[in-house]
Order: structure tokens, then sequence, then C-alpha cells
């Protein structure tokens, strides 16, 4: 992503991407790879911002665009956190698993 953009613009276009991710993958057993996203799409926004701020460190970065803490925001948008989506299971329908196979024997 270009250095030029905004934060929010970039944060906004992220967001999308990830909402879009942890709702089609929502229904299976994905918590941990959320939590793995979460980390990868945090390095990388902070990797941009370090890019963007040439010579500027950690804690001002911080007071810049956290607030003091380590969620990156600009403003109104936050940058979506993919680990706190809770995953769902696929539940059988009725009393008894559906079985693909006939149950006479």
């Amino acid at each position: 992503m270009n250095v030029s953009l905004p934060l929010a613009v970039l944060l906004h276009k992220l967001n999308q991407v990830l909402r879009g991710w942890t709702a089609y993958f929502r229904p299976g057993v994905s918590a941990r790879s959320f939590q793995y996203l979460r980390m990868i799409v945090w390095r990388q926004v902070f990797g941009w911002l370090r890019r963007k701020h040439l010579g500027t460190g950690w804690k001002e970065l911080r007071r810049r665009y956290c607030d003091g803490g380590w969620w990156p925001h600009d403003g109104d948008v936050v940058l979506f956190n993919p680990g706190s989506v809770v995953t769902t299971r696929y539940r059988p329908r009725g009393t008894t698993i559906p079985s693909p196979w006939p149950s006479t024997i």
C-alpha cells in the first residue's frame, strides 16, 4: 500500500477484506487462524506506519496512532480485530445426525 495514503483509508480497505474473510470462514474450526491473522495484520499495519514515518520511534507512533495502547485507529476508523470473531459450528438438524449411507443392515 502506498505510504502517502492516510491511515483511515488503509484501515477502511483492510477492514472490508478482514470482515468478509472472517465472515466466510466463521462456521468452522478457525479461531486459531483468526488469532494468527490478527497478529499478521497488526505487524503489517505497524510496518506500514514505520515506513510512512521514517525515523519515528515506537512510543511516538503509539502515542500518535493508538492513544498509548497497541491497536491502531484514525479517528472513528479502528482496525478490525479478527481475533474477536466468535466461530460457530454446524449443528445437525433433528434428533439424529444425518448419514449419507443407508441405515438398513
